[in-house]
């Protein structure tokens, strides 16, 4: 098997005649004589030619879409248009075979609904092979950017009894029959007597434990799964989901606004640099479905364009109190087009205000600070106006908000009285406060949805499909 070559490396090679080995399934197969066969390496299939008067008729019969093959041959330049070389065939071995009848991805044109329900084949089409491929080049620029930058990757827990974001949508985690859990004299359910001696639940974020790590380690990150039961049937919500979650000891929030844009910055590049073939075949796919579209709904840049654009531009930074006021008077607000109109300061903003403030005020991605506390978390730090809270979110064209994050509460005392106002026990969380008994300092750190990110840069419309088995009401198959 080891003396097999992949795909996107043959086709760069100079041929001269040398004996070479492929493996890889079949696309099409035309005339009995030409295999477009791929590995997955690349979008690009490698031509077989095959000498259909010298092979058995047979084995030419198995050679089906979808079936397995190893092929060796001679690498020949190529006669045809699109390809520089060939591969004549002296052996063609069929390892898998493919039943044509049966075969759920015929050499045809399938919708993205079509393809979510066969989610276990969809990687084999080019959609989903440049797709699944930028979400690997994301994922190691990530490790890298942080890995450059001196910071300790710490892996936080997938089970856990606290609740990040107080948001009650928590996956609880039991080992108790369902059908007769033990029960107190009060008549709940006794989870003293579950596999963990108390109520656990999958995690919706790793940012509190996060936060134990940066508190001696300076530079901390998280990349890991995250779960939420939302009953949410957006094309920008899944139940199960990866994120990002850096947290840094003596950063304030505009340490933090600045790591997460240089982060943005350096993960797009890096998938340009890396995946310039795919993102190119992404952005034609994106042109040919645009031209489908009422032209107010066609984008204004292709996906190369928009890319570059983030690129290009130092993101522009402003004040909710500043959003509010350019969003109040806006020309949807004013014509009452907005879902929900903005009539004051304090309204938590929806993704139709977010993009407009991308999409149409200022063309560019924006970074908003400085939200009312009322609509936000326990842990980001109070500002001194009483009203507001240091945090920040990074909206981002076609997305809405693709990071969230703060300087987190440092003060003990401040902290604890925001815990009291929300009615956060402060028994549970006693671990966390902790960090701010014993040496607390300045901190912050953001959360970035990493499915939103690859949803950005592969210019997809459903987040269902950026993940390789998106979870989400009513699905968990594969």
């Amino acid at each position: 098997m080891s003396q097999r070559i992949k795909i996107k490396a043959l086709l760069q090679t100079e041929p001269a005649g040398q004996e070479v080995n492929v493996k890889g399934w079949v696309r099409t197969f035309r005339n009995n004589q030409f295999i477009a066969l791929n590995d997955g390496s690349t979008n690009s299939n490698i031509q077989i030619v095959v000498d259909f008067q010298n092979t058995d008729e047979a084995l030419l019969k198995r050679i089906t879409t979808g079936a397995a093959l190893s092929v060796t041959g001679t690498l020949v330049a190529s006669l045809g248009k699109g390809q520089a070389v060939d591969i004549k065939a002296t052996t063609i071995e069929v390892l898998g075979d493919s039943d044509p009848e049966k075969y759920p991805l015929q050499p045809k044109k399938h919708s993205l609904e079509f393809l979510r329900e066969i989610a276990h084949l969809r990687f084999r089409t080019n959609t989903f092979g440049a797709i699944f491929r930028v979400r690997n080049s994301l994922s190691f620029a990530v490790h890298t950017f942080f890995q450059e930058r001196g910071f300790v990757y710490l892996h936080t827990p997938v089970i856990t009894a606290s609740d990040a974001e107080g948001a009650g949508e928590a996956f609880k985690v039991t080992n108790l029959d369902l059908n007769n859990p033990p029960r107190t004299e009060s008549g709940e359910i006794d989870f003293k007597q579950d596999f963990f001696g108390r109520a656990t639940n999958l995690t919706v974020s790793g940012q509190l434990e996060g936060e134990l790590g940066a508190m001696a380690l300076s530079d901390i990150y998280t990349f890991g799964p995250t779960f939420r039961a939302e009953n949410s049937n957006t094309t920008r919500h899944l139940a199960e989901f990866w994120m990002i979650e850096p947290e840094m000891a003596f950063y304030d929030l505009a340490d933090n606004m600045d790591l997460a844009e240089a982060l943005l910055k350096y993960v797009i590049s890096y998938a340009l640099e890396h995946n310039r073939e795919d993102i190119e075949f992404l952005t034609q796919r994106l042109t040919e479905e645009d031209k489908s579209k009422p032209q107010q709904e066609r984008q204004e840049m292709t996906l190369l364009e928009k890319l570059q654009f983030c690129l290009d531009n130092d993101f522009e930074r402003l004040t909710y109190t500043q959003a509010i006021d350019i969003l109040k008077d806006s020309t949807p607000n004013k014509k009452k087009k907005f879902q929900y109109l903005i009539e004051g300061w304090g309204a938590d903003l929806q993704s139709e205000h977010e993009r407009y403030l991308v999409e149409k005020h200022f063309k560019k991605p924006v970074i908003l600070t400085d939200y009312p506390k009322e609509i936000k978390s326990f842990y980001m730090r109070q500002n001194d106006d009483g009203k507001t809270v240091a945090a920040m979110d990074i909206l981002f064209p076609g997305i809405g908000e693709i990071v969230g994050g703060s300087q987190r509460e440092e003060r003990l005392e401040r902290l604890e009285q925001r815990m009291d106002e929300m009615g956060i026990p402060k028994d549970e969380l006693w671990w966390y406060l902790d960090t701010r008994r014993f040496g607390g300092c300045p901190h912050a750190g953001f959360g970035l949805g990493f499915e939103r990110l690859v949803l950005f840069v592969t210019g997809m419309g459903n987040i269902r499909d950026v993940i390789p088995f998106p979870r989400f009401p009513k699905n968990a198959e594969f």
